[in-house]
């Protein structure tokens, strides 16, 4: 996959035309039944980018989607978020027919400008996601999926006046808002995935706070914490949330406070011999997060014991 063709895509009007749809009702939004594309992906790898949003329903799709160096067959009621720039590719072994239903959205930048969306659709993780980290829908979340998705195509079909722009804005916030919705609620029927995730989590940064690593390389950063548990760092941040409340960060910094107070408590190294174990090059930026996390400096901390 990573020497697959990058096929760039900057338009709707063109994703319409390497489709084979006919020319989009509006150049900037466009929805579409996957029932009606006629063109089939070519046999093999291509990667693919969009310069434009796109937020998918797919059911019964039979072609291999990749997304970093993670894999995923979809299945009934996926949703997947792309956002412009993004590169993902499509696998479609030799000899199979490609079958494939659902719903897609397309957005193009330029059709949020001057919004208040514009900025906020920014803060919707789940756009950072990796492909693997899709979003299960039941037969309900599809149906209320669809009917957004329909209700932006009905308006842009109608007569286009001063309002349209804000009906669609106000619908896609809808979709995006209940999108939020349905993946936290599965981080929680999902329990035990993630009941799995969070024991494994801790694993990794217990290990690496026992090895050399805080010396050597500082603490440990959500990105490397992520790809250890093989899922994207803003998937695992809104699981976290989910499941704790707190964010990766903060996990990490609450590890690396209990490893300070068992150090504090249980040896005689000074409180800048104790900042260099745990990976900090000043002391002065120890002793201000163990203060903030504690309420208490590092050497407060330690005649409490006394």
């Amino acid at each position: 996959m990573a020497n697959a063709p990058l096929h760039r895509i900057k338009t709707i009007s063109e994703y319409h035309q390497v489709m084979g749809l006919p020319k989009p009702e509006h150049p900037l939004v466009s929805v579409i039944n996957l029932d009606a594309l006629e063109a089939l992906p070519p046999h093999g790898s291509v990667s693919i980018v969009f310069d434009f949003y796109s937020i998918s329903l797919k059911k019964n799709f039979n072609t291999k989607i990749k997304y970093g160096q993670q894999e995923y067959d979809f299945d009934e009621g996926t949703m997947f978020f792309i956002s412009p720039g993004q590169v993902f590719g499509i696998e479609v072994e030799e000899g199979t027919i490609v079958k494939r239903s659902g719903w897609l959205l397309l957005i193009h930048p330029d059709f949020l400008w001057n919004t208040q969306l514009a900025k906020k659709i920014k803060k919707y993780e789940y756009f950072d996601y990796s492909v693997h980290e899709a979003l299960f829908l039941s037969e309900k979340e599809q149906t209320t999926v669809v009917s957004i998705m329909q209700n932006i195509q009905q308006e842009y079909q109608s007569n286009i006046d001063k309002f349209s722009q804000d009906v669609i804005i106000a619908q896609v916030e809808l979709l995006l808002t209940y999108a939020e919705r349905f993946y936290q609620r599965q981080f929680i029927t999902r329990k035990i995935t993630s009941h799995k995730m969070l024991d494994r989590l801790e694993q990794i940064i217990s290990e690496y706070f026992r090895s050399d690593s805080l010396v050597k390389k500082g603490l440990p950063t959500v990105q490397y914490v992520a790809e250890a548990l093989n899922v994207s760092p803003n998937y695992l941040s809104s699981m976290l949330k989910a499941w704790t409340g707190q964010s990766t960060q903060q996990h990490i910094h609450d590890k690396l406070i209990e490893k300070a107070k068992e150090k504090l408590s249980a040896t005689d190294l000074s409180v800048s011999e104790i900042a260099y174990e745990l990976g900090f090059e000043h002391s002065q930026s120890f002793s201000k997060l163990f203060k903030t996390k504690t309420n208490l400096s590092p050497l407060e901390f330690r005649h409490s014991f006394n």
